[in-house]
């Protein structure tokens, strides 16, 4: 019986969340036919095709569909195991500073899996925006932090990159005649800057129909169906999704987010930065 490596499943997990092999390649900082071959090996070490030809891209096979399940609880199982040696005799408190991005998706689980390997550590939690969460950190009040990155650092533990996407109102997508709504946060922010240079180069007439400081605000505003906007597909949920195609909305870049660590850190601040780096959706590129 053959044991399977770790990176393939994080690979074909990255595919499975994904949909499309590029993007899984861009998620794990590989190359597409480095993905490929990687997707093969398993294929061999199972006996059977885990990915199917659909259209122009792949789809996962039943057999694939079950390697999901037990992917995710090999990788469950590998993470515990590696948390709790570490995390036995840990303790003290932990600072953590992160975007509503993460706090809002997979963040929760990952914490979980600290929490119960590192019981004695108390975790200090701050979710904001980047800007001032980055000021925190740079005073020494953030050991670890997960925010929208604006220039490569010293300290980067990983760069997160995901596809940015239009979103619009899930119980009623409007489509608009004439100048296109925009819902932003207030400035700086840099999935703003990313739709109104989009709208921009591609001569699409826009306004600035609704603002707000939080992203309970911005969700608020897309729920309404007042206007759309853009972040990742972390922002999907109740009320929010993909802006219909009838819109023909522009092209737009990948976001980046920059996991980072401080200076020295202490032995439960560095296995939590290894744990989000290996654990945020199987999308942390390495640097």
């Amino acid at each position: 019986m053959q044991a399977f490596d770790p990176e393939l499943l994080r690979t074909f997990l990255a595919f499975a969340e994904s949909g499309s092999l590029a993007n899984a390649a861009s998620y794990v900082g590989r190359t597409p036919s480095a993905v490929t071959v990687q997707m093969q090996r398993l294929e061999t070490m199972i006996g059977e095709p885990l990915l199917a030809p659909s259209g122009r891209g792949r789809i996962l096979t039943p057999a694939g569909e079950e390697l999901v399940v037990h992917a995710r609880r090999i990788l469950d199982v590998n993470r515990d195991a590696w948390l709790s040696l570490k995390g036995a005799s840990a303790d003290g408190r932990l600072s953590l500073g992160c975007t509503q991005d993460f706090a809002d998706s997979n963040l929760p689980e990952l914490l979980r899996h600290f929490g119960r390997t590192h019981p004695r550590v108390r975790l200090d939690l701050r979710v904001g925006r980047s800007r001032e969460l980055t000021a925190a950190y740079d005073q020494g009040a953030i050991e670890v932090l997960i925010v929208m990155r604006e220039a490569a650092a010293s300290d980067e533990m990983a760069v997160l990159r995901e596809p940015m996407v239009w979103l619009s109102a899930s119980d009623d997508p409007a489509v608009f005649d004439g100048e296109l709504p925009l819902a932003v946060l207030d400035p700086p922010c840099g999935f703003r800057s990313a739709a109104t240079v989009a709208l921009e180069e591609a001569g699409r007439p826009f306004r600035i129909a609704a603002t707000s400081p939080s992203l309970s605000g911005l969700r608020a505003a897309v729920r309404s169906g007042i206007a759309v906007t853009v972040r990742t597909a972390r922002f999907l949920g109740e009320g929010v999704t993909l802006a219909p195609k009838a819109l023909a909305l522009p092209a737009l870049p990948n976001a980046e987010f920059s996991l980072r660590l401080k200076p020295k850190p202490g032995k439960a601040a560095s296995s939590l930065a290894l744990l989000l780096a290996d654990g945020l959706s199987g999308r942390g590129e390495r640097t």
